[in-house]
């Protein structure tokens, strides 16, 4: 079935006896309470696995629409489920809920002006990355649903996630968490669907890529050590700087000669290097940390044993040690090709003509891939910057000055709507 047809079919049947004047007047009256949601949201940020208000917020609102809740899954975590009146898949719908450890810098009137001690750090707490708007969307979505409960064939299952940006140091978190905590096994999803904004496109613009979308992300330690000595008899132990040195060029070399990265990129990073006290003392240890992006899972593990040899191998060839760690993070972001070919026509039916865009691929990571490992996911991405404004001079995600357009809230709730009633209707 070509596209115009399968669009026309949606139309057709997606919507059961709701014509689309309905839905959209459904998402008419529920936009002024989205951006009501998140401007209080945003006004009022919590951290990984501390989003207790959020999450108690998003508990209330799920239940007065009859929902089944249940709260405190990974700390704070919320999942909702709506089932339809007949029969059919259960479509999962994800929002994450944390912010950032960054000082706000906008001039917004619901800016944050919250405080906290990050790391022995004091910081302000922002909504940086837009999890605010991710959360009152999908609780428009929510709300728009509920009311089309008679029509629905199947079930709708709300997850509001914690921690995406990590958890706070010696806790587990987000959405690896969830899952280990049995939310898939007790309401068995067939299909996971999320949406992330973003200043890199434009309001009324929807980004997605098919297959790997988003990178892996994993941290390496590596320590050299060697034996100290005098900087002037450096024959007298062993050198761990002039070991790590010729690590980092070993290691740099893994990407660039031993990975075909023809199949995927990849990246290995160094960030941060250090070793030493005194410029005549040679140190008895380095310490270096880098972080790993790549795009196959099976490259992966192929970077993790080469960065160990490599390493191992470079310090013991001058009488020195290394002792090398992985930290695996986030696994690639996988859109399942043929759960992404069905919802173009989805998408585009939100966006318009012209307005879909196939992105590159981002080295950024997203924990939204442990969901995509377990059932098929499509992750897409909705344009924050408003128009007229070029996306390359918009503050970035993560910017103190990050600035979410709100005019898009109602096109990120339609589409996570569109999500679950469009793949609802195929499944017939």
């Amino acid at each position: 079935m070509n596209k115009t047809l399968l669009a026309l079919v949606l139309s057709c049947f997606s919507l059961g006896t709701y014509a689309s004047s309905d839905l959209n007047s459904l998402f008419k009256q529920t936009e002024p309470k989205v951006i009501e949601w998140r401007r209080d949201f945003h006004q009022n940020p919590e951290l990984g696995n501390r989003e207790t208000r959020t999450a108690g917020i998003v508990a209330a609102h799920l239940k007065s629409l009859g929902m089944e809740v249940e709260t405190g899954i990974a700390y704070t975590g919320v999942v909702g489920l709506l089932k339809g009146a007949k029969p059919g898949p259960t479509v999962m719908l994800r929002a994450d809920m944390d912010a950032l450890p960054v000082t706000e810098k906008t001039d917004v009137p619901f800016k944050s002006t919250k405080t906290t001690n990050y790391r022995g750090v004091d910081v302000g707490i922002m909504h940086a990355c837009g999890h605010d708007t991710h959360v009152a969307m999908l609780m428009g979505a929510a709300e728009v649903l509920a009311n089309m409960k008679n029509e629905l064939a199947g079930n709708v299952m709300f997850v509001f996630q914690p921690a995406e940006e990590g958890a706070p140091q010696g806790e587990e978190g987000g959405a690896e968490l969830m899952l280990k905590e049995g939310i898939f096994k007790k309401y068995k999803p067939d299909v996971a669907f999320g949406l992330h904004i973003t200043s890199k496109l434009n309001v009324g613009q929807i980004g997605y890529r098919s297959g790997p979308a988003m990178a892996s992300a994993d941290r390496f330690e590596i320590t050299v050590k060697g034996e100290q000595t005098h900087g002037s008899t450096p024959w007298a132990g062993a050198d761990p700087i002039a070991a790590a040195a010729q690590i980092v060029t070993g290691v740099n070399h893994i990407v660039s000669r031993q990975i075909n990265i023809t199949k995927e990129p990849a990246i290995v990073s160094f960030g941060k290097i250090a070793g030493g006290v005194r410029n005549n003392i040679i140190p008895e240890q380095v310490e270096m940390v880098g972080t790993i992006r790549n795009f196959d899972m099976d490259n992966r593990q192929k970077i993790f044993k080469k960065i160990k040899t490599t390493a191992e191998h470079i310090a013991l060839s001058s009488g020195n040690t290394a002792d090398v760690t992985i930290y695996e993070g986030y696994p690639v972001t996988v859109n399942d090709p043929k759960l992404t070919e069905k919802m173009l026509p989805t998408l585009e039916k939100v966006t318009g003509k012209g307005n879909l865009i196939e992105m590159p691929k981002i080295t950024g990571a997203e924990d939204f891939s442990f969901y995509a490992m377990e059932v098929p996911g499509l992750f897409v991405f909705l344009g924050g910057t408003p128009k007229g404004t070029d996306p390359i001079d918009a503050p970035s995600n993560h910017s103190p000055y990050f600035f979410a357009d709100e005019s898009s809230f109602k096109i990120g709730t339609e589409a996570l709507t569109n999500f679950a009633l469009d793949y609802m209707a195929m499944a017939k």
